[in-house]
């Protein structure tokens, strides 16, 4: 395709959508989680966690799978409860795999970042909160000022729970929202009101919660640029600290319940990039701050100061402000990164309460990072979070050796002939068309990606 400079941004990429709009991974690692398997076990794990350095700090994980409701579109795992002592006994269970690792690290490591995701964290009573947090700062040295962040569902938010999450430092909270209109809603079974998203926030808030963040969504049956529009009219009076605009990924043969969504509601590609289009503009023209594929901050927020100085990262949980390198996962399904590579617990929960109960590690896959995989993680990273990388200085400090394959230089004089990528030397700087296709563009550098078409969510 030839580049068409007489075409506005966006017909561009509208015209790009059929050739760069397929199915790619997110990339919130590499190698990507579908390349993970069972030779990473238990064993291997205990391996890494006993090398980890003793005098670089972690971040912890916790994965909480629980929820009041099904959601039709999510892609989490995560299950409908109705009991109590159900979450309660996970909570135990919790504390037992915290000293399972305990008993395999070198020493009592320093944890500057904690998150909470699901599912709903916000299902924990105020008794599972304590529970659980005294047996973290039983294993790990959690300074004040550790950044603790939980993902929310407003619907079921409580201030008895929010004053414990405060008491025990939470300092970031995330609001499941996805879209007001009550006809989106009633096509994915998620009814929530706006007044019940700002009650949660003015809870939040009373407590000194420093940072309010909102999870949209675009893409959804029945949505419409035009009605996210009306979303964001209701949401910005609120003035959150953070906004993602995630895509929604329909993957029903990896999540049955996706099945329950009309397929014949779903916006078509086009749709998709005017929504997510239009909506960056309006928060740009709002004062946020653009950061990366999907998230946008104040301009006084750490991401985006972090974006400005180049020290944003992006992992299983997004993109954050820098912070550790290892990540340390708990609970079903939780991942984690150490200096080997990449782990998974056990995604099925009652496998994971036996392994667990049983006293051990509940890792069942993962993948081994070779030398090229962090050089080609960091190359897709700084594509990711920044849309500019230069492949020699990636490559000398990571002491390796070239980065790219006659293969992918053909590839990449494609992206270039059709505007998505300037080059410059050894240089790549994603261009403005190019921006939404830019996980088609970190492809090039991933060395397992083959095209499936029921493998990866789509790439706008």
């Amino acid at each position: 395709m030839n580049a068409m400079p007489a075409l506005s941004t966006r017909a561009r990429q509208t015209a790009l959508l059929s050739v760069y709009g397929g199915r790619v991974p997110r990339y919130t690692s590499y190698p990507p989680a579908t390349q993970f398997t069972p030779t990473v076990d238990d064993d291997v794990y205990a391996g890494w966690l006993s090398e980890l350095p003793v005098d670089q700090p972690v971040s912890l994980y916790v994965h909480v799978p629980f929820c009041h409701r099904l959601c039709w579109f999510c892609g989490c795992h995560s299950r409908v409860v109705r009991r109590e002592d159900s979450i309660h006994q996970y909570t135990g269970l919790l504390c037992e795999e915290l000293a399972l690792v305990e008993a395999r690290l070198p020493a009592k490591l320093k944890a500057t970042q904690i998150h909470f995701g699901g599912g709903t964290p916000n299902l924990l009573s105020v008794d599972d909160i304590s529970v659980l947090f005294g047996a973290m700062r039983q294993v790990f040295r959690v300074p004040d000022g550790a950044q603790i962040a939980a993902e929310i569902d407003p619907a079921s938010l409580t201030p008895e729970w929010v004053r414990a999450a405060a008491f025990h430092g939470l300092s970031r909270a995330s609001l499941g929202v996805q879209d007001l209109s009550p006809d989106v809603q009633a096509a994915v079974n998620r009814s929530e009101s706006f007044e019940t998203v700002a009650g949660a926030v003015g809870l939040l808030r009373a407590q000194g919660v420093d940072s309010v963040n909102f999870d949209l969504m675009y893409g959804l049956p029945r949505q419409t640029a035009a009605g996210i529009q009306q979303t964001l009219d209701r949401l910005l009076t609120l003035r959150p600290d953070r906004l993602a605009l995630f895509g929604y990924a329909h993957v029903p043969w990896m999540k049955p319940h996706q099945k329950l969504i009309d397929e014949h509601e779903l916006p078509g590609a086009e749709a998709r990039l005017e929504q997510s289009e239009s909506a960056a503009e309006r928060l740009v023209a709002e004062g946020y701050i653009r950061i990366g594929l999907d998230h946008f901050a104040l301009p006084d927020d750490s991401l985006a100061r972090a974006a400005a100085t180049g020290d944003m990262t992006r992992g299983f949980q997004g993109y954050s402000a820098g912070g550790p390198e290892t990540l340390l996962g708990f609970g079903v399904s939780a991942i984690g990164q150490l200096p080997g590579g990449f782990v998974q617990n056990e995604a099925s929960d009652l496998a994971w309460r036996t392994r667990i109960a049983g006293g051990r590690l509940a890792i069942t896959r993962g993948v081994a990072a070779s030398a090229r995989d962090r050089l080609l993680g960091d190359v897709i990273k700084r594509l990711m979070c920044d849309f500019d990388v230069d492949l020699a200085e990636t490559a000398a400090w990571r002491g390796e050796p070239g980065v790219v394959s006659s293969y992918q230089s053909e590839q990449l004089a494609d992206l270039e002939r059709d505007g998505l990528i300037v080059l410059e030397g050894s240089r790549i700087k994603v261009t403005p068309v190019g921006r939404p296709f830019v996980r088609s563009i970190a492809a090039v550098f991933d060395d397992y990606f083959a095209p499936a078409p029921a493998r990866h969510a789509a790439a706008v």
